[in-house]
């Protein structure tokens, strides 16, 4: 077993411990210990939370008076929700972290949840002196995700609140490590700022094309082994500690605090090249990889071999989903090639093969199985590239996607093979990278299909893709796939992409495309669509009720380009006045559904659009009254009967005076239609990778 250095840790968040709350914010928790409880106000000594070595409530000696009312929800650091009115656990010494709804600058405010952090020890706060000596090596929080995506559990309402659930079920012998519940509302927020010193550590270079991806920042000597807690899960990523699906959320992760890693644990590491035919890895110690590439100069090939990772006391969490600490096969510099190979394992961030920094993993004709949280299949993050080709990939815990992403990003082609993940908020997909499929069987059992964050984009040729996400009281509606930012720092802001050509799409519940907080571009082609059997919605581009801490309510829109090419779509599209929807249908497309303006999520509105073009091969079926603020009409407009409908302006002018009980109502309206503003479908021979003769 060998140990590397390679002193890396979260760039882009501070230290938990360096976070003091002078001012109450919206979506910052502030911990304390319970000087009193009376007559509505709780009165607590506040504090920091160091995740270091266990966890700890270093006081400041600060107080801080907090209103509590029969609308404050009391939990625990299982999830069980209770009364505060009858909280007789809010006693004298108890630890807690108090979250708020609104920003308020005063010191005492009305507290949205109080939860009690079990497993809480207290010390007064050390001197600044005492600071200054103590190691660099430091736990930090942030979660990815929203990510947290995206967990294998009721998340948070953080968002995915990425949602104040209750967290993951903790492995045998982990009982200890369990994270306390993020308060509700506490998620997407933005992470302390970064410690000083540490601003100007170069990230490690990001492979062609991917210079919008910022992978985490790298300060020297910064670090130490994973936490033994695992902080609450801040952010809205689809999920815990790392991934989840939005839709599942962000539970707190199954330990690892998130702090950055300093060295890797290897049975096998190899900094020179090698070949490995035949053999029987196993690995069993605590966020340990069985094989770790790390040198540039190194090309090892693995082939016909079976690996084993098995560990009760692995941490998981961010060090595992950023960096891929705790992952059968790494690779985080040279390149990793895995053929016909077995790879199985059952361990807290036990990813199968992960590609990090300057690695490049290649893997074909190979079998992958996961049990535990954070550990998807194939995974890229930091830079990282990965190539498969006819992977059989099935993942079981939270957080967890069969192909997956993080932090940093990175590239990954698949060609071939089929990909199911089985937990609670493991989508098929989850993007915070540059992903390309062709021709391969994707399924999420107990998620939404895809989870696309920020400024990246998956591509899909000839596939089938599937999703059954869950209903859950935290979601606005729910989705089969997604395009948002959750605000968790887990991916750039910018334009997410969804392309989809060929193949198939199921939704077994919910709508199929929500869009929301960021700028998206999705675009259609020739896919045949299998609707749930309520289908509110075919696509839905609106703000959102901030509940999991996606933007600021009001403001949360999205900018969506919408494409159909030879494409068939039912259900209604919603739009709202703090969003932008470009929807375009061409080559004959068909639209069955009612275009609605709901306000639901716009706060006091705003000066956003919806502007439709049909072009002279296409088709709308309206089934309801329905409102555009332009509409350009060359192809065909009637309803359920063939009636034809009327098309009235919001002046009053009746541009098509139809027969059918439905009206469209549009700020403007022509009969001719420009498409030169319609987004175009990718290539898979673009993106094609030959498979590498070492595979062949």
């Amino acid at each position: 077993m060998k140990k590397r250095n390679i002193a890396i840790a979260f760039g882009i968040m501070a230290m938990l411990t360096a976070f003091k709350s002078s001012q109450i914010y919206a979506g910052e928790p502030v911990y304390g210990e319970i000087v009193s409880v009376k007559d509505g106000v709780l009165t607590i000594e506040e504090g920091t939370v160091d995740y270091t070595d266990g966890m700890v409530l270093r006081k400041s000696g600060a107080t801080l008076q907090i209103q509590v009312t029969d609308a404050t929800v009391l939990k625990d650091t299982s999830g069980t929700e209770g009364d505060i009115a009858s909280g007789e656990a809010l006693q004298d010494g108890t630890v807690v972290a108090v979250s708020f709804e609104e920003k308020d600058d005063t010191n005492t405010q009305e507290a949205q949840a109080v939860t009690i952090m079990a497993g809480v020890s207290v010390e007064e706060e050390e001197t600044e002196e005492a600071s200054e000596a103590a190691p660099e090596d430091s736990s930090e929080e942030e979660n990815s995700s929203a990510d947290a995506a995206q967990n294998g559990v009721q998340p948070p309402a953080k968002p995915e609140g990425e949602e104040g659930q209750e967290p993951p079920a903790m492995a045998d012998g982990e009982e200890g490590q369990e994270p306390p519940t993020m308060p509700e509302g506490q998620e997407g927020q933005e992470p302390p700022a970064m410690p000083e010193g540490q601003e100007g550590q170069e990230p490690p270079a990001m492979p062609e094309g991917q210079e919008g991806q910022e992978p985490p920042q790298m300060p020297g000597g910064q670090g130490g082994a994973p936490g033994q807690g695992g902080a609450p899960d801040q952010n809205g990523a689809p999920g815990q500690n790392g991934q989840g699906g939005p839709g599942m959320g962000g539970a707190p992760g199954a330990g690892g605090a998130g702090s950055g890693v300093d060295s890797y644990e290897a049975v096998q590491t190899y900094e020179e090249d090698a070949s490995i035919t035949g053999e029987e890895i196993t690995s069993s110690g605590t966020d340990e990889n069985a094989v770790l590439v790390d040198n540039a100069d190194a090309s090892v090939t693995v082939t016909d071999a079976t690996v084993t990772r098995t560990s009760t006391d692995s941490t998981g969490g961010d060090a595992s989903s950023f960096y891929g600490v705790g992952a059968a096969m790494l690779v985080t510099d040279g390149t990793l090639f895995v053929g016909d190979t077995d790879i199985t394992t059952d361990a807290a961030g036990g990813a199968g093969v992960f590609a990090y920094g300057d690695g490049t993993a290649y893997v074909a004709d190979t079998t992958i199985s996961t049990t535990q949280n954070t550990s998807g299949g194939i995974h890229a993050a930091g830079g990282g590239t990965l190539y498969a080709w006819n992977l059989d990939v099935t993942t079981d815990g939270g957080s967890a996607a069969a192909i997956r992403s993080d932090r940093g990003g990175g590239t990954m082609v698949v060609d071939g093979g089929s990909y199911t993940s089985n937990g609670q908020g493991s989508p098929a997909i989850y993007c915070t990278a540059d992903i390309t499929v062709n021709d391969a069987e994707l399924e999420a059992t107990g998620a939404e299909a895809i989870c696309i964050e920020g400024l990246n984009t998956i591509r899909l040729f000839d596939c089938d893709l599937t999703g059954a996400m869950p209903d859950q009281d935290q979601n606005d509606n729910t989705w089969n796939v997604i395009v948002y930012q959750s605000m968790s720092g887990d991916s750039v802001e910018g334009n997410g992409t969804f392309e989809m050509s060929g193949g198939t799409l199921t939704a077994k519940n919910g709508g199929m495309f929500y869009t929301t907080n960021t700028e998206s571009t999705i675009t259609l082609k020739d896919v045949a669509i299998t609707y749930a059997d309520e289908n509110p919605f075919f696509l839905q581009v609106t703000g959102n009720s901030n509940a999991r801490g996606w933007g600021s309510a009001g403001s949360n829109g999205a900018d969506c380009l919408f494409t159909a090419i030879t494409q068939d779509m039912e259900g209604n599209v919603i739009w709202d006045s703090i969003s932008q929807l470009d929807f375009y249908m061409t080559d004959n497309s068909t639209l069955t559904g009612a275009i609605v303006q709901d306000e639901t999520w716009a706060g006091e509105g705003g000066d956003g659009y919806c502007s439709v073009v049909v072009d002279a091969t296409s088709t709308w079926i309206v089934t309801g009254d329905s409102t555009v603020t332009s509409l350009a009409n060359a192809g065909t407009i009637t309803d359920e009967d063939g009636e034809t409908v009327t098309i009235m302006g919001t002046d009053g002018t009746v541009y098509v005076e139809g027969t059918s009980a439905w009206t469209i109502t549009t700020g403007s309206y022509t009969d001719t239609a420009d498409t030169t503003g319609a987004s175009a479908i990718s290539s898979w021979e673009n993106y094609a990778v030959e498979k590498p003769e070492e595979l062949a």
